[in-house]
């Protein structure tokens, strides 16, 4: 389906989704978001007593999260990593701790497996949302007023609206990778990346992902790609797509940090012998 550019979710509920204005007024009011079960944390700088809540906006025709906390629904990514948890054994107690320091910053949540509050085995978890350019505020009250059907204060009125800053956020969060998953790879742990598959398109576009390969178990460094489909009552769900996988030396790869590995022994002896002459010649 092509989505128009504007919110398609505001605290966590579809704007597709058939409503009333009384059930809308009510959402807007509450600004709870349902994933973290707290007041929603973006606010406006002139007025930080007003939550934006924009969890996914239309853009180019598809669905784009730009809340990280949109992620979390049904806990859909943390059971999509069970799997690396090589030590869990049944009896143990599946926990999820958020905000953990490494070398590198914060790593956003852990999965881990414990017994008798005993760590057996954790996995590393981050999420990308996509960050915008731009301000969404005049879409979002537009999208209220033509669309729910709620009065709203005037909003500036502006030809430039919101867009997608893929390539800045690609790479901060490339970097913030590396450096995060240097410490859990000489653990033996895997760091796992939670993004949207429109995400990752763009990243196989612009950084070099021939490192990146079908999901192996024996590498530190996971990506999960989710789509966001509609369901039949205008919502939207979390999807799994794709999983591939790389080291930190791939990491390293994709942001040509190490083009220098890709240059073949021949191709070196090449260069090397084009600058050979008698000038170059050692006197002994």
């Amino acid at each position: 389906m092509n989505f128009p550019k504007r919110p398609l979710e505001l605290f966590t509920f579809s704007t597709e989704s058939d409503r009333d204005r009384e059930e809308w007024q009510a959402i807007l009011d509450s600004q709870q978001c349902i994933y973290s079960d707290k007041k929603c944390f973006k606010t406006r700088k002139s007025e930080p007593e007003i939550s934006i809540g924009t969890c996914t906006v239309g853009y180019k025709g598809e669905p784009i999260i730009i809340c990280p906390n949109r992620f979390l629904q049904n806990d859909r990514i943390f059971l999509d990593c069970l799997h690396l948890l090589k030590n869990h054994e049944p009896g143990n107690q599946l926990h999820i701790a958020s905000e953990i320091e490494v070398i590198g910053g914060n790593i956003d949540y852990f999965l881990v497996s414990a017994r008798r509050q005993e760590v057996r085995d954790y996995v590393g978890i981050e999420i990308q949302a996509l960050d915008t350019t731009g301000t969404v505020w005049p879409s979002r009250q537009q999208c209220i007023r033509d669309e729910i059907g709620i009065s709203v204060k005037k909003f500036p009125r502006s030809s430039k609206t919101y867009g997608m800053n893929w390539k800045m956020t690609a790479k901060t969060i490339l970097i913030q990778l590396h450096h995060k998953a240097t410490s859990l790879e000489l653990f033996g742990k895997h760091l796992v990346l939670a993004i949207q598959a429109p995400f990752y398109s763009y990243m196989s576009k612009v950084f070099n992902t021939s490192v990146m390969q079908d999901a192996d178990e024996k590498d530190a460094v996971h990506f999960h790609t989710y789509n966001l489909p509609q369901e039949a009552d205008g919502g939207f769900t979390l999807e799994l797509s794709s999983r591939y996988s790389t080291t930190t030396v791939g990491i390293e790869t994709m942001l040509g940090m190490r083009k220098d590995v890709e240059v073949s022994e021949e191709q070196l002896v090449a260069r090397i012998q084009a600058k050979l002459s008698p000038e170059t010649l050692l006197r002994i």
